[in-house]
């Protein structure tokens, strides 16, 4: 690829605050809702949803019989497609006592994994990814969900999975294996909806932490949350060069989605989880949810199609 193209670095405009100090044991599955004006996000662990208005400050929350770990609004009908523990539903926040409707459950035969990491691409799929509980077996996969309902697997090999995301132009998947350190790269095909030439993209030192969720800015640019790195950084989406990092007062940094009326605003999850009492001291805002501005837009979330 060429790396010469001209992408600035984004400005940061001030220090990330906390507007939730919610201590999450997990928080993640950020997703800006552009018909409600509103922030959904999860937190996987205890099994909740919730909805935040940043306008008034608002808050809804969801539970669930079993971990709920990424979402997406629907396009052409009320609601969400989510993704759960062990697998692919769909779920009315404002019909709750329907329930969860289930649409698939690819990996019955695997009780140890679970779902992550996910979102839509352009074309109103969903993709999303399994892993290991323990984190440890590389037992995880790179599923799609179509919006006939029906399921297929495209890649598989992982301990742990997150993102995905895409190039501005819709030709390159970013996805995370986690345990490893790396971002890998691999050509999408938008027609068909399938990937193909995986290869490492970007590879981080121990000491940056592993690369947790992400997304695309309009410019192209592409931010990273730094689980046990306290960071959020922004990468070229050619060469992966860093051009900025935003640093949190929390060690683990799940997720990182922009939203607001002009999409404007970072919103970054953290986790606390696994945080011994020493820790949590060190970080009491670990599990928060927390918020920055930027002085580009990032781009709307994709709906599923279904």
């Amino acid at each position: 690829m060429d790396t010469s193209t001209s992408i600035a670095a984004p400005r940061i405009e001030g220090q990330p605050r906390c507007i939730l100090p919610a201590g999450a044991s997990l928080g993640e599955g950020l997703m800006w809702s552009v018909r409600e004006q509103a922030l959904y996000w999860l937190d996987i662990l205890e099994k909740r949803m919730f909805r935040f208005d940043p306008a008034d400050g608002a808050q809804a929350e969801w539970r669930f019989d079993e971990e709920i770990s990424a979402l997406a609004e629907r396009a052409s009908a009320p609601g969400l497609a989510v993704a759960l523990r062990r697998g692919f539903a769909l779920f009315d926040p404002a019909a709750p006592q329907a329930g969860v409707q289930w649409l698939q459950q690819p990996e019955a035969d695997q009780p140890a994994n679970r779902f992550n990491d996910g979102k839509c691409d352009a074309d109103g799929r969903f993709w999303a990814g399994t892993m290991d509980f323990d984190c440890i077996a590389p037992t995880g996969a790179l599923y799609r969900l179509d919006a006939d309902g029906r399921c297929s697997r495209h890649d598989s090999g992982f301990a742990v999975t997150n993102g995905p995301t895409w190039s501005l132009d819709g030709r390159t998947l970013y996805f995370n294996d986690t345990v490893n350190g790396t971002i890998h790269a691999y050509d999408f095909d938008p027609a068909q909806g399938t990937v193909a030439h995986r290869r490492p993209w970007l590879r981080f030192a121990r000491s940056d932490g592993l690369p947790d969720g992400m997304t695309t800015d309009a410019a192209g640019r592409i931010w990273v949350a730094h689980w046990a790195g306290s960071c959020v950084t922004c990468h070229h989406p050619h060469g992966g060069e860093e051009l900025a990092r935003i640093a949190l007062p929390v060690s683990q940094v799940t997720n990182c989605a922009f939203g607001g009326p002009g999409l404007r605003t970072l919103y970054i999850t953290s986790a606390r989880v696994g945080l011994d009492e020493a820790r949590l001291a060190h970080e009491p805002l670990a599990g928060g949810l927390f918020a920055v501005e930027v002085d580009g837009p990032g781009v709307a979330p994709f709906k599923f199609a279904g």
